[in-house]
């Protein structure tokens, strides 16, 4: 067990000149952290929210689909964009793109264990080649005034973990922090997490390392901070239905100085949360879209309000106004069974 160099209790993590609210970020997950979920986890008081990884290439992050996905969030600070791509002038020109389109910060996505970004050399596939690795971070740093930080792996494989010569890489490359998931590509997101392995990579740099992997309670949380000594926490899916969850375990580190305990939502106050975030997605997407990517989100928040068997129901409905009524009903009938 370690110390942390940088106590969330009592001192702020900076990445470059941005100092964060606090250590717990909303991790960037392709299909789900978009405007309305940031906006969302923000508001309920994420130390940070990441974009959806966008493809680095100019073609590709034109489309209105990239667009949306880089959306920023007003008044969150630092907006920070996450790209993938496979060589480094490709990679340093997105990060000047990015740069100039006014994100304070370029994350370079080197953990992504997709196969259709792992055959296009992006992603972790990037971790098998770490004199590609050092061109890569290099490029993209060197391009841009505002701060590059990199999102790892613990390696391709567990026969293949390089975790801690790529954190090396990357300090040495300039990258001004680093997102350690713990796990290789190969375990994708089954099996125990490596804290030990984010230990080591800890041990090894001294720019700030934010743990990543099955952190879903205030409880996991200062158990792998205490364990790892990371400076940060990435929350990724345990945040899918549950946004609160970053802000929460934020408030709970923060309280533990003082014993006092922050609650975890009731279901009567989950579905307002869900019904809130419905009609951001139906605002955001539209009709047609925004019914569809609602089922994954309300299905998430009925589980975590106990309710999954429900989500059937909703799934059929195919209109906004029609989920907005059932969702309102859920509400209705939670307060009178209060």
């Amino acid at each position: 067990m370690r110390s942390r160099t940088a106590d969330p209790d009592t001192k702020l993590i900076a990445i470059g000149p941005h100092k964060l609210r606090n250590p717990i970020v909303l991790a960037p997950m392709a299909g789900v952290t978009d405007l309305p979920l940031r906006e969302l986890a923000w508001s309920l008081g994420a130390g940070m929210v990441v974009s959806e990884m966008t493809s680095a290439r100019e073609d590709l992050a034109a489309t209105r689909k990239s667009r949306m996905r880089r959306a920023p969030v007003s008044g969150a600070s630092p907006h920070t964009v996450q790209v993938a791509g496979g060589d480094a002038e490709t990679i340093a020109a997105a990060a000047r793109r990015e740069a100039q389109a006014g994100a304070d910060i370029v994350d370079i996505n080197l953990g992504c264990p997709a196969k259709k970004v792992c055959n296009k050399a992006a992603g972790s596939a990037l971790l098998r080649d770490e004199a590609l690795v050092a061109e890569i971070l290099r490029a993209a740093a060197d391009a841009v005034d505002v701060p590059v930080t990199v999102k790892i792996r613990t390696g391709w494989s567990p026969e293949m973990r390089n975790a801690v010569r790529v954190a090396r890489i990357a300090e040495d490359a300039g990258i001004a922090a680093i997102t350690v998931h713990g796990r290789t590509r190969a375990c994708r997101f089954v099996g125990a997490v490596e804290y030990d392995s984010i230990a080591a990579v800890k041990a090894a740099v001294s720019i700030p390392v934010f743990a990543n992997g099955d952190v879903d309670s205030p409880e996991k949380a200062r158990a792998v901070l205490d364990y790892t000594g990371a400076d940060g926490l990435y929350i990724g899916r345990a945040a899918l239905g549950a946004p609160w969850l970053p802000g929460m375990i934020a408030r709970s580190l923060a309280g533990q100085a003082t014993s006092v305990p922050v609650p975890v939502p009731v279901p009567g106050q989950i579905l307002q949360i869900a019904l809130h975030h419905l009609h951001a997605l139906h605002r955001f997407y539209g009709q047609r879209a925004g019914v569809g990517i609602a089922r994954k989100h309300i299905k998430a928040y009925l589980q975590q309000s106990g309710l999954g068997v429900r989500a059937r129901e909703f799934n059929v409905l195919n209109d906004t106004a029609a989920q907005s009524d059932w969702l309102a009903s859920m509400i209705e009938g939670e307060a009178q069974a209060a």
